[in-house]
């Protein structure tokens, strides 16, 4: 179903949180029983040093105690001992708890953000792919949504535990004594500036260190996707020398953001430390005067101690919240990003197709202003073999990717059996069109699965009997899985031959209504060029044919030429007319000699028209 609008980041974890509520309700709970045992757990020690070893007579809030110093005080010495491990043990098991809880939220968003990003990132143009680096977009998918399960989950809640733990200790801080509740509360203002400060510092550092990691992500994935070429023209040496460029920019802004975050934890730990300096001095003059039990100091200074730790860990809180935001302005950039235009709710359900074809006065460019086709007309009649002739960059294959609806023109329209392509539901279009691309393009999975990757419902006879007809059944039979061989990513592992027969295998799988043929055995030798010369032999019966050339002999038998030049179509028509006008295709068709490619392509239609 189409989407009304495109979701972000916000709804996104708002849907999530609310999916997850009880899960959280039960984590905030534990957190609560968390702060609570946190809170009592130093007050065993205050009465054991005042209303036993002191003798000091306990306040009237704590009358319920009477019983258990009734049994003398050894054994309310070990009662409230016994205690001190019983809290441990509650604290413990709530904080496990909660934990648990928060990890588990934040690994679920995790999950549905990069399922949202991934799905989002298969509806953007491919102009926006094309100008894109690959690695930037797997740090956005892998290493910032990690980033942000930390903040939107373990992070964010964690510091609602030590903001109510805090705020609890200085409560009962403040009635203890209010005087040295102030002067405990007086280094705070200090530590919150010097975290605010960091935070603001470390998030600028983490973006430009997030941009870096995608860049180096980037150089690794060109650099081993194309090993051969490396290789081949001995640059492994320049190449380590860029990667090492790369990654040492990385590392600078890494030892930075490390330096900022040492810098935070001291210093909380330096103001800290004078806070609880000065609470100790006053506190013990305060019970030099009588003004105050040495319990009462000791429940201070416990509090402060115990601070310590929840300090150092809101200064790690706010790196890893600089972090996160970082990461969520650069995946929200990506959400930002419109999607192509959706299929309306009407469009056209094909079921097969006649081949007629009609671009009206198209024009296109890829978005950067610089023209690719100018309208450009032709008319191709159902069942007819067209060829797309001229030199790199004319424009043909782009006139193949309007017509895969990968892009929309920018002016005219194209018609496919009289109907407007936009008309057409997309992907129920694009399975009537069969396409072996000059770039034979497999994925790292086996090979059933690539023959199959048009037509998953397939049957296992079905995609046997397309691997015979595109004459790939015999050497599939000698390897050694058969049809569950996984092959190398790209289909690495094969040869240039074998992987062209397994595309043409796939596109054969769907018993396409339409051919689309982009230099289909420019890189095949000559034997396989005859294996696939009869398998086109069986997909050109009644089918439209496009195939998209830069080498003419062999075309002379087709129904049209279409000769383009700089976006546009300069002559059309049959190869002996266009040989007799003496033209742009008579110019260029002297350049070209015979070869293999072409020789099987003649032979083709020879056959065709002989049996026609």
């Amino acid at each position: 179903m189409e989407k009304e609008q495109n979701i972000t980041l916000r709804e996104i974890v708002r849907e999530h949180l609310l999916t997850a509520k009880w899960s959280l309700v039960v984590s905030g709970l534990s957190l609560l029983g968390f702060t609570l045992t946190e809170l009592i757990s130093p007050w065993p020690l205050k009465i054991i040093f005042d209303h036993i070893l002191l003798d000091k007579s306990l306040p009237e809030w704590l009358g319920w105690l009477g019983g258990v110093l009734s049994y003398g005080k050894p054994t309310a010495v070990v009662v409230l001992s016994l205690a001190i491990v019983v809290i441990a043990g509650f604290r413990g098991a709530f904080a496990y708890l909660h934990t648990f809880i928060t990890s588990r939220v934040g690994y679920e968003m995790v999950y549905r953000l990069r399922t949202e990003l991934f799905a989002h990132l298969q509806q953007l143009s491919l102009s926006f792919h094309a100008r894109t680096r690959t690695g930037e977009l797997l740090t956005k998918v892998v290493s910032d949504s990690s980033a942000l399960k930390d903040v939107f989950a373990e992070s964010a809640l964690n510091f609602i535990s030590l903001l109510l733990t805090v705020t609890g200790m200085f409560i009962v801080m403040f009635a203890l004594n209010w005087r040295l509740g102030l002067v405990a509360l007086a280094s705070f203002p200090a530590v919150c500036y010097a975290l605010f400060a960091v935070y603001r510092r470390i998030k600028a550092s983490a973006r430009s260190q997030r941009e870096q990691e995608g860049k180096v992500a980037s150089r690794i994935h060109e650099v081993l996707s194309s090993l051969h070429l490396v290789r081949a023209f001995a640059r492994e040496k320049h190449e380590q020398e860029r990667f090492e460029l790369e990654s040492s920019r990385t590392l600078e802004e890494g030892v930075r953001m490390a330096r900022m975050e040492a810098a935070a934890t001291r210093s909380v730990e330096i103001i800290s430390a004078a806070g609880l300096c000065a609470v100790v001095l006053f506190g013990a003059l305060q019970v030099i005067w009588g003004r105050m039990l040495p319990g009462d100091v000791l429940i201070f200074t416990a509090y402060l101690t115990s601070m310590h730790k929840p300090l150092r860990t809101l200064a790690r809180i706010s790196s890893q919240f600089s972090k996160a935001m970082a990461s969520a302005e650069r995946i929200a950039e990506i959400f930002r990003i419109e999607p192509e235009r959706l299929d309306d709710h009407h469009g056209l359900r094909v079921t097969g197709l006649r081949g007629e074809i009609v671009f009206n006065q198209v024009s296109f460019d890829y978005g950067d202003g610089k023209g690719v086709l100018h309208n450009v007309s032709f008319a191709i009649q159902p069942g007819q073999r067209v060829a797309f002739v001229g030199a790199s960059g004319a424009g043909k294959s782009t006139i193949a990717s309007l017509l895969l609806r990968f892009y929309e023109p920018q002016a005219g329209e194209i018609l496919i059996d009289g109907v407007e392509i936009r008309k057409y539901e997309r992907e129920s279009l694009r399975r009537q069109i069969g396409v072996v691309l000059q770039d034979s393009i497999l994925f790292g999975a086996s090979i059933r699965e690539n023959i199959a990757y048009g037509k998953p419902q397939a049957t296992g006879e079905e995609i046997e009997a397309a691997a015979r007809d595109a004459h790939a059944h015999e050497f599939i039979a000698k390897l050694p899985e058969g049809y569950d061989t996984i092959i190398g990513e790209r289909g690495s592992t094969l040869s240039g031959g074998q992987r062209q027969r397994l595309c043409l295998a796939r596109a054969l799988l769907k018993r396409p209504s339409v051919l689309l043929l982009d230099e289909p055995t420019s890189a095949i030798d000559a034997e396989s060029s005859a294996l696939i010369q009869q398998t086109i032999n069986r997909l050109l019966d009644g089918k439209t044919m496009l195939v998209i050339s830069h080498q003419f002999a062999g075309i002379e038998s087709f129904d049209q030429i279409l000769a383009l030049k700089n976006g546009e179509i300069v002559e059309r028509g049959t190869h002996a007319q266009l040989v007799e006008q003496r033209g742009y295709y008579y110019d260029l068709l002297s350049l070209q000699g015979p070869g293999p490619s072409t020789e099987f392509l003649s032979q083709t239609f020879d056959l065709v028209n002989s049996g026609s």
